[in-house]
């Protein structure tokens, strides 16, 4: 089977429940620590052998650009004091992979019009990731890896799955199960948009990772119209899953969605939990002011 090399971002959001701090910098960029969320997202992406990572933005998303280019005066700058180390650092983020910028552009929206605004990118027999820019998992085998090694047994499309409590189902895409082939492993009926505890068809919540089969695309083509009057999507995840098999994974890993303040803050103090570097004396600071 044809392997996925090439993963698809959508970062045009304005990033409005973060203003005034998103007014200048894309929500995208706000650091966990010392990296920026779509940092994060990238690197696993290449560790899953990525090579093409095409990024979708809108007009305020410079900085993004910025930061996965080269900057050789600052690599200069750090070199001439002694910081050799940081300057190969900077290198290396702009040598991860070959980055392509696509400007969102087409109504109605929806996030799947960043796949639109991508399909000429991808090849008719060529399976693809897509990820949303401010959520991810923390995992020690990259999620984007499990994602694919589902694809590499089952030569379908993947979605990513976490379980949430029945309550919390009014806020998820929550998966219609067909059969279960694993632990972690389900075959779809489809997704049920926030169907609220009552209703849910199941524990397991889509969130925003994908392994995609280029059959989907001619789906998403057709631009129908969903909740909201956007392009969804689940919609056309569900009508693929009509035709044809499709999958979910139960991620094996800690999920942050960083596009709420309540979330990115999670994060950080995870990160700071897990961080080599600041992990005892972070906690000894929590344990301190939880007294």
């Amino acid at each position: 089977m044809k392997q996925p090399t090439k993963a698809i971002i959508c970062a045009a959001g304005l990033g409005t429940r973060f203003l005034p701090q998103t007014k200048a910098m894309p929500k995208e960029m706000l650091p966990i620590i010392d990296k920026p969320v779509i940092q994060l997202i990238i690197e696993q992406v290449v560790a899953a052998g990525v090579t093409d990572v095409i990024i979708v933005t809108g007009s305020t998303k410079r900085a993004i650009e910025d930061h996965f280019d080269r900057s050789e005066d600052l690599e200069a700058e750090l070199i001439a004091g002694g910081k050799a180390d940081k300057a190969e650092q900077i290198k290396s983020i702009a040598e991860m992979a070959n980055f392509i910028y696509v400007r969102q552009k087409g109504s109605p929206r929806g996030n799947a019009r960043p796949i639109l605004n991508s399909q000429h990118l991808i090849d008719d027999d060529e399976p693809f990731f897509v990820f949303f820019a401010d959520d991810f998992f923390r995992s020690k085998t990259p999620w984007p890896l499990q994602l694919k090694e589902v694809y590499n047994k089952t030569g379908k499309s993947v979605i990513s799955l976490i379980e949430v409590e029945k309550k919390d189902a009014d806020k998820y895409g929550m998966a219609e199960i067909s059969d279960q082939i694993s632990d972690r492993v389900f075959q779809l009926k489809g997704l049920v948009e926030k169907p609220g505890e009552k209703n849910t068809p199941s524990v397991f919540a889509s969130v925003g990772s994908y392994l995609l089969t280029p059959d989907i695309l001619p789906l998403i083509a057709q631009e129908k119209v969903g909740v909201g009057g956007e392009i969804v999507l689940a919609d056309s995840i569900n009508e693929l899953a009509k035709k044809d098999k499709v999958y979910g994974c139960f991620i094996d890993g800690v999920w942050h969605d960083t596009g709420n303040q309540l979330g990115y803050l999670k994060a950080i103090v995870d990160a700071g939990l897990e961080s080599d570097k600041f992990s005892q004396d972070f906690r000894n600071y929590l344990r301190m002011r939880l007294k």
